[in-house]
């Protein structure tokens, strides 16, 4: 019996010794110790993730530090694998340098993908802006729906959506429309030549008065006389709507130009129109 046990003791031994028992113990044991260190990352993320929540929802710091924890991760298992062949007699510089053509052309391929996680972090930090504003980058102009570590969704005002890349936004100038606390009418209003000097005085008072009893208008409002075009004089109208919203800034410049209009009609102030007056010379030896 005993002799029995031994030999199926001996065979198992054998079986595992083929099989390389203690390697695979040893991968194991170094998937446990990475998975547990990469959940204490996890950890510690959504630890601090939550502290700086609770004081700012907005703040894209969060996005920086899930950016940080993938590096960590990715740093951690490079080192863990490269101790990993290096204590079974693997050379890692023989190994890197074996691979160098390989290793140059993945560099050069991930080189746009570096560019664009640099891009991230460089928006994040300077805290350009954040999902749901409305910015201007890049030739594209619309309002951000998310922010990832290659790129950011912008939904433009055709409802496209249109993805750019971080590193194309990083290295681009951001107007960031949202940011502005108020929004800018610059209006030109034009009136005939044949206006009299009181009505011309009168078609600057009117806009005054619009814009001052307008309470959605700030009142660092300018109204000037600006010039005098090829057919029309110019009065040019610089004021402030109260609002950074983009539609509730079109109705009221909205409800601004139909007062305007109708209070000069009133007035009898006439809007010029494009004009050219042509004079023909008699000829002296017609009769």
């Amino acid at each position: 019996m005993l002799e029995t046990l031994y030999h199926h003791w001996h065979l198992l031994v054998k079986i595992l010794n083929e099989l390389h028992f203690g390697l695979i113990v040893e991968i194991i044991i170094n998937i446990a110790i990475f998975y547990a260190i990469c959940k204490a990352f996890d950890i510690f993320q959504k630890s601090v993730s939550e502290k700086i929540l609770s004081k700012d929802k907005t703040s894209q710091v969060v996005k920086l530090i899930q950016i940080l924890n993938k590096i960590l991760k990715f740093t951690l298992f490079f080192i863990m694998f490269a101790s990993f062949l290096q204590t079974h007699g693997y050379s890692v510089s023989s190994l890197i340098a074996g691979f160098g053509i390989t290793g140059l052309a993945v560099g050069l391929a991930a080189n746009s993908t570096l560019s664009s996680i640099f891009g991230t972090i460089s928006i994040i930090s300077d805290k350009s802006f954040k999902i749901g504003d409305y910015i201007k980058v890049a030739g594209y102009e619309g309002t951000v729906e998310s922010i990832n570590m290659r790129s950011t969704k912008v939904r433009t005002l055709d409802n496209f959506l249109t993805i750019i890349p971080n590193s194309t936004i990083a290295s681009s100038e951001i107007i960031n429309v949202t940011a502005g606390h108020k929004r800018r009418i610059f209006e030109t209003f034009s009136v005939t030549y044949d206006t009299s000097n009181e009505k011309l005085a009168r078609a600057v008072k009117v806009l005054e008065e619009i814009l001052e009893k307008t309470p959605e208008i700030s009142k660092d409002y300018i109204v000037y006389l600006e010039t005098l075009s090829a057919s029309s004089i110019d009065i040019k109208v610089h004021a402030y709507v109260k609002t950074k919203n983009y539609a509730k800034f079109l109705k009221e410049r909205e409800k601004f130009l139909l007062k305007a209009i109708a209070k000069y009609r009133e007035e009898g102030i006439d809007f010029a129109f494009p004009s050219q007056t042509i004079y023909m010379a008699k000829d002296s030896n017609e009769d």
